[in-house]
């Protein structure tokens, strides 16, 4: 989600020659000390900052969305600006980018990934929204059906910019969903008064395609969007919720269970009689230590910014190795800043 676009002229000067900050706000990776975790279960490891302000291939690297991990072992960074970047799965280096476009050659607000087993890339953009097959070159080969409840007002009930934002593929690829980053017009709250927002599933068909499948609500907290989800082995999900306020970010986790929520394909509006996903809080990462970084604008935590971004690189022994990546909107005050995080499910 764009949450503004302008950076300073004298900033924007330096970016396009150098593709990096001056020297007086040089980026800083740092490693975890001994010290609390965020919660018994979830922990940031070590954070870092190496991708700020930089740029490969002519593009800018950073306003990061979503992460996912290739089929060759490189991590793919996507950018709400209508671009794919890759970086070197070890050293997590920019290696090179390319721009995306939608069938016509209009840009993108680019926002959720998935990578498919033949390489192919799954892109979802809030426009319409829209969820798109692109090959590895960034060319698009095709859509996905989107029901026309969910298409922004005045062909559906959605609000612009709080569409497609999260997009995660199950086991196997098999079933793909996407998460509305904010609620459909008419649809009310749970029992708890909690906003319910909807996520919609697609069952991969034997020749390759996708088929519109169940969709469910889930109980986000008051005030707060959902920016990314990451789909479990079992069928549960993890999903991220934040908002930002003038003293800065919240950002939670969740871990959410779908198998018993109903099915609201068919269901008109969402009320406190619709059964939505379960979920539990993990953490609420502005407990986190902050490791001792630095902030550029004010925040409840400085570790935070606004993190969008979230991809498994490992599961050992019950517990799961994430990478988180923040958006910093092409902004001066912000930072693209990744996170290690270990999850203990």
């Amino acid at each position: 989600m764009r949450l503004a676009t302008a950076i300073p002229a004298a900033l924007a000067a330096t970016l396009l020659v150098t593709g990096t900050l001056p020297a007086t706000a040089t980026a800083t990776a740092a490693a975890a000390p001994p010290g609390p975790a965020c919660s018994p279960r979830v922990s940031i490891d070590r954070y870092s900052d190496a991708l700020d302000k930089r740029s490969v291939d002519g593009l800018y690297v950073g306003n990061f969305s979503a992460l996912a991990r290739d089929t060759d072992g490189d991590l793919l960074a996507l950018s709400d600006r209508s671009a794919l970047v890759t970086l070197d799965g070890r050293t997590r280096e920019p290696l090179r980018g390319i721009p995306l476009a939608d069938e016509g050659g209009k840009p993108l607000d680019s926002e959720g990934l998935v990578v498919e087993q033949d390489g192919s890339r799954l892109i979802t953009s809030e426009v319409e929204p829209s969820v798109r097959r692109y090959d590895r070159a960034g060319h698009p080969t095709g859509r996905l059906p989107v029901p026309d409840g969910l298409r922004v007002a005045p062909a559906g009930r959605a609000t612009a910019n709080q569409t497609f934002e999260g997009l995660t593929a199950g086991p196997g690829g098999r079933t793909l969903t996407a998460s509305m980053e904010g609620p459909l017009a008419g649809d009310g709250t749970d029992a708890q008064g909690r906003p319910l927002h909807r996520f919609q599933t697609w069952q991969r068909q034997p020749h390759g395609g996708y088929a519109l499948g169940r969709q469910y609500a889930y109980p986000a907290e008051q005030g707060m969007t959902i920016p990314e989800i990451t789909a479990l082995d079992d069928g549960r999900l993890l999903v991220l919720e934040r908002k930002f306020e003038p003293q800065g970010n919240t950002i939670r986790l969740y871990l959410a269970d779908p198998r018993r929520a109903d099915d609201t394909r068919d269901t008109g509006k969402l009320t406190g009689a619709t059964r939505p996903a379960a979920k539990t809080l993990l953490a609420d990462l502005t407990r986190c230590p902050s490791l001792g970084a630095p902030a550029r604008q004010p925040q409840i935590n400085p570790l935070l910014d606004n993190i969008e971004g979230v991809t498994v690189l490992g599961r050992t022994h019950g517990r799961l190795k994430l990478l988180l990546v923040s958006d910093d909107n092409q902004r001066a005050q912000q930072i693209t800043r990744l996170y290690d995080m270990t999850v203990r499910l």
